[in-house]
């Protein structure tokens, strides 16, 4: 059995999990230190450690250090880290809509006008949104279903 390769399961490899998620909603809000991160989470310090190894060592986050003695760094988005805005956003979303009980989020990502952004699929070649039954999977051989 061959799985099917894509971007997609390569970008899961660096965020798909869910204290790498919730750390870089953190950072999102503007909480860069790591005991905040923890706080905010309530990821096991541990875990959120290598969480964020990897969130650095993928290209998402930065450390950036705020104190040399003793030494302790805070946790900043690259240009990678800040283009996952729309997948965070859509999963947010997606949350609030389909799970059931899902807290509605009490902090929303806002546009310098102050406006709530929202996460969607534009088409690049006519700048139009995309609903859901406009989308087509391009033909790579492989077996559908199977």
């Amino acid at each position: 059995m061959n799985p099917r390769e894509c971007s997609l399961a390569s970008a899961l490899n660096v965020i798909g999990e869910k204290w790498s998620l919730l750390a870089l909603r953190e950072v999102f809000y503007g909480v860069h230190r790591f005991d905040g991160i923890v706080r905010n989470t309530g990821a096991p310090r541990d875990v959120l450690a290598t969480r964020l190894r990897t969130l650095v060592d993928g290209g998402v986050l930065r450390r950036v250090r705020y104190s040399e003695r003793p030494p302790r760094d805070e946790y900043h988005l690259t240009q990678a880290g800040l283009e996952l805005a729309p997948a965070m956003l859509g999963l947010m979303r997606w949350g609030m809509r389909w799970v059931e009980d899902a807290p509605v989020s009490a902090t929303v990502f806002t546009h310098s006008c102050g406006g709530q952004l929202d996460a969607g699929i534009v088409c690049t070649s006519c700048g139009e949104d995309v609903g859901s039954g406009e989308v087509e999977l391009p033909d790579t051989g492989t077996a559908q279903g199977s």
